[in-house]
């Protein structure tokens, strides 16, 4: 604790003059236990302060930091908890209770002793001691004469100052040189006094002595003095003579100035004449090139464009107040102005020659893309008018209404360009489409009219034949069954024939189609491009944000200035993206008319033709918006695309339609129904077009509601048949649907694919079942009586007591039903379902196994009857399951 106690008041307590009497280390009572100290302080000048200090250990490190501090003036009471018995808790009531735990009972009581000291001493008695023991106050309270000593000791300790280094070193010399003055006191104190005697002495006779000095310094001073007043007479007359020639100096002082404030002006002035020449003077070259230069040649465009700028430079010079003023200034400015003027005029006269002149070039040329499906380039025509790009940033920031008559200029005769252009290219697309469809169809449709114009051949062949061209649209549009059986033979030879001529053909249109359309699509997107292209670079609408008014960047760091009011730089109500897709808009505005009237004679020709389209159209979208989102050909392509997914959407309702309004036979076989193999076409088609499709959930879609049509008219058309079974046919046409599944893989019909399955398993079984009560129906009913009274309580073995059903019946049945009466059944039965099922779907081996298999078990049904209701009475069919199996063998391989 001792080592505490000093750490404590050597880092705590002497920095801030403090002295520690007493200390306890203690915890709060009643909480986990963090030890903490209480310090006792009193300090080292007046007047006195008596605190009691919480010192706390750092959570960091050895070192302690004082974390509280109470006055002991605020303590009212110390209540020591028990008088009688040994317990270190105790409380100390300041502005409220605090409650501690000593760590010992003895440093608790050595505090509160040092507590009630200061207290009698500083306080006067203020503070009561409650539980305290009267044995520890009055070991504390000492004797009148003790407590005077006491007292003298404490203002002793009180008025006590170490000594200082000098101090100590002095002591120590004296001490070494009286060595005896620690063994004999007195001895020594006599020698200091005799040596402090003597001291005295010297000091007395040094200040007698010094008296004859202070008289002979008196007289020095006197002749100082008389020295100061000789010097100062002479510098007063030094001072008269200076005067003069201070005037002078200031004279010339003031000269110096005027000529430094004359040579200050002149320099700014040269340097004011020097701006203005620099920058508001015009080479004569430039001049010439302005009025005169040619407009035509590379190197007299490339004059024009290096005078034209340094022309704007010196407009937009930013000019230093009260230069307006100066009549060469205002000279300069209005020949500049007559120089921008005329140059803007021959400028804009010469771009509206080229424009019109390159319109009639172009035109010339259109006789040469008639016979091809192409579009001419336009990159000589762009590349000739880019040499003035240069010259139109320039007059758009100069004569901007020029500059818009000039956009206006170039965008008519461009629109009546392109127009001719891109209905021409039109008309050579819908001349081949029609061609191909005539070629494709040539012998399918031989009363087509023949006309003299290819185009008005196909026109007259959509209007005149439309029932005809309608009826090849698509392999759905084969749905309609004629009324009688003469009809329906001769429609299906005719299909047959077209199936051998036009099936083939179709694809081959189809491609063909799809090779058109694509050239068309290719050769729209790089003219669009670059015309969009050409004019953000010529019209300089580089779609960025344009500068605000007044804001003139200039070139080489020359100043600039605002432009007048009435000048080109107004506020533009238009950004420059917005410009540029107006100008594309009115340019092409023929092309979005132009390909929807395409579109519509692709899907009037083949309904299917939609599905190609979707296709590329898609793909040419998000070419264009992975090029540039907010272009002209993107968003053009963009409303043509959902004219071409709504061709498609219609072309799936029209196959739904057509197969709700299909009819059938009353008088031959069902079969494969028309729409089913036509979903197999249109499945496989569709296949090939969408591979790597970008709109593939568009398929999906389709092929959902198409599935789901199907298996609805399936039933349908199940339901109304009368000459065919209606298990066969949901039997037929679901194995088929779930035999096109298989093959294609169609990942979004997988549950349409498994339910196609169950519905051909349950019909086949269902078939079976039904046809197999036929060849041995008097057996069948027999033991279903067996059956039904088992079902009503009779026990199997008392059945043969049953009258209609004793063992006498049972052999009168089964003799009817002799081996050679069952195999002449089956032949019959094998030939009846020879006649309903179809032969394209090849079933029938497959239906006969399953017979076969079924016919197995009811033989073993049969026998396990006799066997459980007719015990003992050795009664047997008279063929058995190696019988069946030869029977359905022979008849299998006889047919």
């Amino acid at each position: 604790m001792t080592a505490i106690k000093h750490a404590l008041q050597r880092d705590i307590f002497t920095p801030n003059d403090e002295r520690l009497l007493s200390i306890v280390n203690v915890c709060k009572a009643g909480k986990k236990k963090k030890n903490c100290f209480l310090c006792a302080t009193v300090t080292t000048e007046r007047p006195v302060q008596v605190r009691v200090v919480k010192v706390k250990k750092s959570d960091k490190g050895d070192f302690y930091k004082r974390q509280m501090a109470w006055e002991l003036r605020d303590l009212a009471e110390v209540d020591a908890k028990d008088a009688s018995k040994e317990n270190p808790e105790f409380d100390l009531h300041f502005e409220k209770v605090y409650r501690w735990v000593a760590s010992s009972t003895a440093e608790k009581n050595s505090f509160i002793s040092c507590i009630w000291k200061l207290n009698q001493r500083y306080l006067r008695k203020k503070v009561e001691f409650v539980n305290v023991s009267s044995q520890l106050l009055e070991e504390s309270v000492p004797s009148g004469e003790s407590q005077s000593v006491a007292g003298g000791d404490e203002d002793a300790l009180d008025d006590y100052q170490e000594l200082n280094a000098r101090e100590e070193q002095d002591i120590e010399g004296m001490m070494e040189v009286c060595e005896y003055a620690i063994s004999n006191a007195e001895a020594f104190a006599e020698k200091l006094s005799r040596e402090l005697q003597v001291l005295d002495g010297a000091n007395i006779q040094s200040i007698m002595a010094s008296e004859k000095q202070v008289n002979i310094l008196m007289q020095l001073l006197d002749e100082a003095l008389s020295e100061v007043d000789t010097i100062e007479g002479k510098l007063s007359s030094y001072e008269e003579m200076l005067q003069s020639v201070k005037e002078q100096m200031d004279q010339i002082s003031q000269s110096n100035r005027l000529i430094q404030i004359s040579n200050t002006n002149n320099g700014k002035l040269l340097d004011e004449i020097q701006f203005l020449v620099n920058y508001m003077d015009l080479s004569k070259g430039h001049i010439r090139a302005l009025q005169d230069g040619d407009l035509s040649s590379p190197k007299g465009i490339e004059a024009c464009i290096n005078a034209s700028e340094a022309l704007l430079q010196c407009m937009n010079v930013a000019l230093r107040p009260g230069h307006e003023k100066l009549m060469a200034v205002k000279q300069q400015q209005h020949l500049f102005t007559e120089l921008r003027d005329t140059f803007a005029r021959r400028l804009t006269n010469h771009l509206n020659n080229v424009f019109v002149h390159q319109g009639h070039d172009q035109s010339s040329t259109l006789s040469q893309h008639t016979a091809e499906l192409t579009l001419p380039k336009h990159s000589p025509l762009h590349r000739d008018l880019l040499r003035y790009a240069k010259l139109m940033e320039w007059l758009k920031n100069t004569q901007r209404e020029k500059y818009d008559g000039l956009s206006r200029t170039y965008v008519d005769y461009m629109t009546r360009l392109y127009e001719r252009e891109i209905k021409d290219f039109f008309e050579v697309a819908k001349i081949k489409m029609a061609g191909t469809t005539k070629e494709g169809k040539g012998n399918k449709f031989a009363t087509l009219p023949r006309k003299e114009s290819a185009l008005k051949q196909e026109t007259e062949s959509l209007h005149g034949s439309s029932g005809k061209l309608t009826g090849s649209t698509s392999s759905l549009n084969k749905l309609t069954v004629q009324g009688s059986s003469s009809r329906r033979s001769q429609s299906s030879s005719l299909l047959d024939m077209g199936n051998m001529s036009a099936s083939d053909l179709d694809v081959a249109d189809r491609t063909k189609f799809d090779k058109i359309f694509e050239q068309v699509l290719s050769e729209l997107e790089p003219l669009c491009l670059a015309e969009q292209d050409f004019i953000s670079k010529f019209f300089k609408l580089q779609q960025h944000p344009t500068l605000a008014q007044g804001e003139v960047e200039s070139d080489g760091g020359l100043p600039s200035r605002q432009p007048p009011p009435g000048e080109h730089r107004h506020s533009m109500s238009l950004t420059e993206k917005d410009m540029v897709r107006l100008m594309m808009n009115k340019i092409f505005q023929s092309i979005e008319t132009e390909l929807n009237s395409l579109i519509a004679l692709g899907d009037k020709i083949d309904s299917f033709h939609s599905l190609y389209m979707l296709v590329k159209m898609s793909h040419h979208v998000w070419t264009a918006q992975n090029v540039d989102p907010a272009s002209y050909l993107s968003t053009t392509l963009g409303n043509v695309l959902v004219t071409v997914k709504r061709n498609f959407d219609k072309c799936i309702s029209g196959q739904i339609r057509q197969m709700e309004e299909v009819k059938i036979s009353k008088k031959s076989k069902v079969g494969i129904l028309p729409f089913v193999t036509g979903f197999e076409e249109f499945a496989e088609l569709a296949e090939t077009i969408f591979r790597n499709a970008e709109r593939r959930g568009d398929l999906d879609k389709a092929y959902v509601k198409l599935i789901r049509a199907v298996f609805m008219n399936v039933e349908k058309v199940a339901n109304e048949s009368q000459k065919t079974p209606r298990d066969v046919v949901m039997m037929e046409n679901f194995h088929h649907i779930f035999s096109t599944q298989s093959r294609l893989k169609i990942s979004c019909l997988e549950t349409e694919r498994r339910e196609a399955k169950h519905k051909y398993t349950d019909h086949l079984q269902s078939y079976v079942i039904n046809s197999l009560g036929q060849p041995l129906e008097k057996l069948n009913h027999f033991f279903e009586g067996v059956e039904a009274r088992v079902a009503q309580g009779v026990r199997e073995e008392e059945v043969s007591y049953q009258l209609a059903f004793n063992k006498q019946e049972l052999r009168k049945v089964i003799k009817e039903y002799p081996g050679k009466e069952v195999k002449k059944g089956l032949d019959n039965l094998y030939k009846k379902v020879d006649k309903h099922l179809c032969e394209e779907e090849s079933l029938l081996q497959v239906v006969w196994h399953s017979m076969q298999d079924e016919f197995i078990r009811q033989y073993k049904h049969f026998e396990g009857l006799i066997g459980r209701c007719y015990p003992g009475s050795g009664i047997t069919m008279e063929f058995t399951i190696g019988d069946m199996l030869e029977y359905f063998s022979s008849i299998a391989q006889s047919h």
